[in-house]
């Protein structure tokens, strides 16, 4: 029940100014277009809210009618966690493959066009790219969205995508500072950590952030990670050390910081939603990120009365409350000034990057299918950044390729078996994703292969497994135009 904060003074406006809220359905609904009257500049968008460019280009001119610099964000990584392609898979890789290429020019290319794509529909912050070096292959929920495990290929490419992107108008938030590739802890469930000393953090996760910065990144988003070496008592969205000392004093940053969802376990399972907001103002983050799971009126207006009753309290200083929202009018002033730079269309730059990201094993002995063969896709949860809507694999492309083609999805302890008896005499086809993460997927696949040799295996997620099959794909990513590059070397095309 909201009780406090009912008008539109300056205390006010400023604690709706920090919030990066979400919404349900295709339009904005009235309480948020209220909300932006009375001094909300920022928005969230989810897959849920886009069905077509066009639709959503409606969206954010709805939204700008009633505040004309609002700040509307996405999370548009490319790959596998894509919103504006959520219903059928992202024309982009992402950047697992980008780094297997490790072509910077390539990689500034696919970041400029998808910034390019996401201007043209009024969208101008997006949550990406992921700055993360996935040290851990174990990661259950970085994995293909970093460039890889190599610090210095990272940072090369984190430059890259953050120069890509700007370049066509839309803000970078490099993510997740201050780095989450050494955790086996997904941040969405529970609380990671990441126990290594100062010296590591420096070298390895610090290093793509400061590429970032020196490239220009307009925002950097925090991680709900633990890291003692920084700060032994608080995740790093709510640390003081991290957000201040180390982020805007040592790294001299002086851009938005924004945190990561905070409906997320690791914050809302320990700290609640309204405590951990205010000790993430505090601490040092400008923009409250909320709205992937809570996205309705009484979150927001629960969030902004937590804030005023922090700062009425004395708990949050009310100049650093002050200071946040300037620094969220400062970036929305940037993205309203409608200035996209170079952004030539560049249409084919997913799917060349995907070609050129297949790492193929067995080639010379592999004759092209001409016959319409059976997929069977081993399918592992999807991770709650990537979703569970977003379709995957090469079924469909190799059903455009080889009309007929069959499919069919298996998990668990009897998938081998399973997918053998739903195959009958046609080809195979097994796609997996992660192989070396999931021993009941290494076991069925091994059933398949003792079965049937000539079964052609695609990998998309981190090939870490040794190639196996007739054919072995690695594609670096399950985003639809992988599955494209993939089906092609399949059928010959």
């Amino acid at each position: 029940m909201t009780t406090i904060a009912r008008g539109t003074d300056t205390l006010t406006r400023d604690a709706l100014t920090v919030l990066q809220p979400g919404f349900t359905g295709t339009t904005a609904p009235d309480w948020l277009l209220r909300r932006l009257g009375e001094g909300l500049a920022s928005v969230g968008l989810f897959g849920r809210n886009i069905v077509s460019p066009e639709q959503l280009s409606a969206l954010t001119a709805q939204l700008r009618t009633e505040r004309p610099d609002v700040l509307v964000a996405i999370d548009e990584e490319g790959g596998d966690v894509t919103r504006l392609e959520a219903r059928t898979g992202s024309s982009f890789p992402g950047n697992h493959a980008l780094g297997a290429v490790d072509d910077v020019e390539l990689t500034h290319a696919v970041a400029r066009e998808l910034g390019r794509r996401l201007a043209a529909c009024g969208v101008r912050l997006n949550w990406a790219p992921s700055a993360d070096v996935n040290s851990n292959p174990d990661n259950p929920v970085i994995g293909v969205r970093s460039f890889g495990a190599d610090t210095a290929l990272v940072a090369r490419h984190t430059a890259a995508y953050v120069t890509g992107l700007q370049s066509a108008g839309v803000a970078a938030c490099t993510k997740h500072f201050p780095g989450h590739g050494d955790t086996a802890v997904d941040s969405h469930h529970a609380l990671p950590r990441i126990d290594v000393t100062g010296d590591v953090l420096q070298a390895r996760e610090l290093a793509p952030f400061r590429a970032a910065l020196a490239a220009g990144t307009r925002a950097v988003m925090s991680a709900h990670i633990l890291v003692p070496a920084l700060d032994p008592d608080r995740p790093a969205t709510l640390s003081r050390p991290v957000l201040t000392d180390l982020l805007r004093g040592e790294l001299g940053y002086q851009g938005l910081i924004v945190t990561d969802g905070m409906e997320m376990r690791a914050v809302s399972g320990t700290y609640g939603i309204e405590h951990g907001s205010v000790l993430a103002v505090a601490a040092g983050a400008d923009a409250i990120c909320v709205g992937g799971g809570l996205a309705d009126d009484e979150t927001v207006l629960r969030l902004r009365d937590a804030l005023v009753a922090a700062v009425r309290s004395g708990e949050l200083p009310e100049e650093r409350l002050a200071d946040a929202a300037r620094r969220v009018r400062e970036l929305a002033a940037w993205t309203a000034d409608g200035t996209t730079g170079d952004t030539a269309p560049d249409p084919e730059a997913g799917l060349r990057a995907a070609r050129r990201a297949l790492t193929v094993t067995g080639a010379e002995s592999f004759t092209p299918l001409t016959e319409a063969p059976y997929v069977a896709a081993f399918t592992p949860v999807a991770n709650i950044a990537v979703g569970d809507e977003t379709p995957w694999g090469v079924a469909a492309e190799l059903s455009r390729l080889l009309p007929g083609t069959l499919t069919g999805s298996f998990t668990g302890d009897s998938a081998g078996t399973d997918a053998l008896a739903a195959v009958g005499e046609r080809r195979l086809v097994a796609v997996v994703r992660d192989e070396h993460r999931h021993p009941w997927m290494a076991r069925a696949l091994t059933t398949l292969l003792t079965a049937r040799p000539d079964t052609v295996v695609v990998e998309m997620g981190v090939p870490q497994s040794p190639p196996r099959g007739r054919l072995h794909l690695a594609t670096h990513g399950a985003a639809r135009v992988c599955g494209r590059a993939a089906a092609e070397v399949i059928a010959g095309a």
